[in-house]
């Protein structure tokens, strides 16, 4: 009996035994301790792909890795499909960013030998850079975004033969998370970047710069019909209703609606790993029970696919990359009249994922073989010093994430059993011309490119003819090309206004401008009129008034008349009206009350707002006495602040509230200084308006920990903003911020404003800010 009892006993434990390793097993996948977080080692090139969890139906492709590519962060091909890289090697050498300034930024060049698809050369073409961080090829050269500074190089045979300072102000402010980047050419041949106010155009040997729509961080992209998207740190995607050259005619307009919008509001994420390692892990809700990332926190490098390889679902998709959380995520977009939405392509899962830490995409790039392509920048630390919290700094050190420096992939994606295939860009002027109507957009816009590059006389006749296909990509780009040249015509542009298929006439619209003159604007006022009872079209021909105005101010104003009296109540309509009347608008304002006289229609707001912004502007301090009293305060200001607040304190859309007549700003100072040193999160409210996600980020980072800045340093930015503007804040002494960043030394958290302007208790009669 005794041993029937042992045996017994001996299958129990047995089952004990499984049952518990079974539970510990799942624990570990479901929800891992801290022990299966302790490393985190580097993957070998040739096994990152077993890492990572692809979309079924799709495969992924190693094109090129280290010691091929060492930190690269953007790519674009040439015309001989070789592909370029630019390598930011100095960025973030450790967690105190020791090193950064050494010039060992490259500009490098691939190329595929022996035509197996895999990358198997590299070329240095530039080197010697500080923090590069965009590029873009054009005629015989490329321009170089290098802080602060934008050049043209001039190259012969992959050679330097000489260097152009285009911009000297490329980067006017911020750090290196919020500098411009992206240097993208887009369809109408002007070069727009995520982050700036600034496009480019190279017009014979000079260089021309214009303002443009500010919008995202890092990354834009484009759609077939040219309007631009970008994203921010903690944003899905924003993008704009309209072609980015539109709406920038009104110098005392801001946050114009239709540009900027937020185009996927969801911004879940669903990482194959545990995530603490993410800037704010310790702030409650920023991770799950299982210690993964919840929502995005380092949004990146989207990318409209257009590649017409993927098939029909995949047409008019976004991608966007998520580094911190290493993952891409698949949007689907759709448009109706002028709003474009979209939404995540799955629930609870990503189009790719892996769960190696150090996988780090933060560029995607549509191809010439229809492939998306995916930089990996591939290392422990991506978030800047400028922002690095004591929490992150200890998650790199536990799993010793600080080296190595020199890794980098490059990857591309397709679908399962097709073999991507490059196409070739002739030589023959006539045969690229026919490559502006391929299913690949990337193709169609490198043709583009390569046409108005050099101008080829044979080609304009095939352009000309292409304006009458059927294919409305094809006339789209046909019409573009013949802009780049110089020689696209008035009544080509009227031809293409009577199209029956909108895209075109969208085109055309959009197009005019640059043709109206002395001559024609009335023949384009006639054809106009109709559209104003178009709802679509009509914001365009507010747009494109502006251009009549110059010619004749009493055919212009009955059109902004017209399209004020049928679509009162449409903020698209009224925001177009308001870019055609700078120096006008008080004086249209009378006019349009008198016949509108409701104020709460969208024509009368949206003029209100940009009047009531003029009379401010009026009654700001000058600028020059503020850096003349606070020098180190404003240049902190402009490169960490004014990304995200403006430059004249009133808030960035989507980013930050106002800091110009804040009575957050303007009251108690210890308030102020306690969000300045730890960061503040959650809805604020500034003059009766509260400010919440998504029209502002959800949190502003603190400087407690930032070796860069002293007391004083911060003492001269809180001046600077509350003596800045319309701001009659009392002063701020390096003393007190020393006081309160002793105070709060223990504290990791951001705060509340509730927190901050709760009555205060006995024992932290202290910390009272209000």
């Amino acid at each position: 009996m005794k041993k029937y009892f042992y045996i017994f006993i001996l299958l129990l434990a047995a089952c004990v035994l499984y049952q518990c390793t079974t539970h510990k097993l799942l624990s570990i996948a479901n929800n891992p301790s801290k022990a299966d977080l302790s490393s985190s080692p580097v993957v070998p090139a040739n096994e990152s792909i077993s890492k990572m969890k692809l979309e079924p139906g799709m495969a992924i492709e190693l094109i090129a890795a280290e010691p091929l590519i060492s930190t690269p962060v953007a790519i674009t091909f040439d015309k001989d499909n070789r592909i370029w890289v630019i390598e930011m090697n100095n960025y973030m050498p450790d967690t105190t960013g020791k090193g950064e300034n050494v010039p060992i930024g490259k500009v490098v060049v691939l190329s595929d030998k022996n035509k197996d698809g895999v990358m198997d050369d590299r070329k240095v073409v530039i080197d010697s850079l500080i923090l590069p961080r965009a590029f873009c090829l054009i005629e015989s050269g490329i321009l170089v975004a290098e802080p602060p500074r934008l050049f043209f190089y001039e190259l012969a045979n992959d050679k330097v033969v000489k260097r152009t300072l285009v911009d000297a102000k490329y980067t006017d402010g911020g750090n290196v998370e919020h500098q411009p980047n992206g240097l993208y050419r887009a369809l109408d041949n002007w070069i727009y970047n995520a982050n700036s106010e600034k496009r480019y155009r190279k017009q014979g040997d000079k260089w021309l710069t214009e303002r443009s729509h500010g919008k995202g961080q890092w990354g834009i992209t484009q759609d077939d019909q040219g309007r631009m998207y970008a994203n921010d740190n903690s944003v899905n995607l924003q993008g704009d209703y309209f072609p980015p050259g539109l709406g920038l005619t009104n110098k005392n307009q801001k946050n114009m609606a239709g540009f900027n919008e937020r185009t996927v509001p969801d911004t879940k994420v669903f990482p194959i790993r545990p995530t603490p390692g993410v800037n704010r892990g310790y702030m409650k809700g920023v991770l799950d029970d299982s210690l993964r990332l919840v929502n995005m926190t380092a949004a990146c490098g989207p990318m409209i696919y257009r590649g017409g390889l993927f098939g029909t679902d995949y047409q008019f998709n976004a991608f966007v990359a998520e580094p911190s959380a290493n993952l891409i995520k698949r949007n689907i977009i759709t448009e109706k009249g002028n709003v474009v939405r979209g939404r995540q392509a799955y629930r609870g899962r990503e189009f790719l994922a892996s769960v190696d830490e150090r996988f780090r995409p933060v560029s995607l790039y549509d191809g010439p073989d229809g492939a998306f392509y995916i930089v990996d920048m591939y290392r422990g630390i991506i978030q800047h010093k400028t922002y690095l919290t004591p929490y992150l700094a200890g998650e790199i050190g536990k799993r010793n994430l600080t080296l190595p420096l020199a890794c980098g992939r490059l990857y591309k994606v397709y679908p399962a059993g097709k073999k991507p295939v490059n196409v070739t860009f002739p030589t023959d002027p006539v045969k690229l011309v026919a490559l502006l109507g391929n299913a690949n957009g990337y193709v169609r816009d490198k043709a583009q490119q390569i046409l108005v590059d050099s101008k080829p006389q044979q080609a304009v006749p095939a352009l000309q003819a292409a304006l009458k296909s059927a294919n409305p990509l094809f006339v789209t780009h046909a019409l573009w090309t013949l802009e780049g040249f110089g020689i696209l015509k008035a009544d080509e542009v009227l031809a293409l206004l009577q199209s029956p298929q909108w895209s075109i006439r969208m085109q055309a619209l959009t197009a005019s401008s640059t043709v109206i003159d002395q001559n024609n604007y009335a023949e384009f006022a006639a054809v106009l009129k109709p559209m104003v009872n178009d709802t679509t079209a009509a914001p365009y021909v507010g747009f494109v008034t502006h251009s009549i105005k110059k010619f004749d101010q009493k055919t212009a104003d009955g059109l902004l008349f017209a399209l004020a009296r049928r679509h009162p109540k449409n903020s698209y309509v009224s925001d177009a009206i308001v870019a055609a009347l700078e120096g006008r608008e008080q004086i249209f304002q009378k006019q349009m009350l008198a016949a509108l006289p409701d104020t709460a229609l969208a024509i009368n707001k949206r003029i209100e707002r940009v009047v009531v912004a003029i009379e401010d502007a009026k009654l700001n301090s000058d600028p020059a006495i503020m850096a003349k009293y606070y020098p180190r305060g404003v240049a902190i200001y402009n490169t960490v602040c004014k990304t995200c607040h403006g430059e004249d304190g009133n808030g960035v859309a989507s980013l930050a509230p106002p800091l110009n007549k804040s009575e957050i700003v303007n009251g108690n100072k210890t308030t102020l200084i306690s969000i300045v040193l730890k960061g503040l999160s959650g809805p604020v409210k500034v003059a009766g308006h509260i400010y919440k996600a998504p029209e502002i980020a959800g949190e502003m980072p603190g400087f407690a920990d930032n070796k860069d800045f002293t007391d004083d340093d911060l003492a001269q930015v809180l001046n600077f903003v509350r003596r800045s503007w319309q701001n009659k804040g009392d002063k701020v002494n390096a003393p007190d911020v020393k006081a309160l960043r002793a105070k709060l030394a223990s504290r990791q958290k951001t705060f509340t404003m509730e927190e901050l302007t709760a009555p205060a208790k006995p024992a932290d009669a202290g910390m009272r800010t209000n």
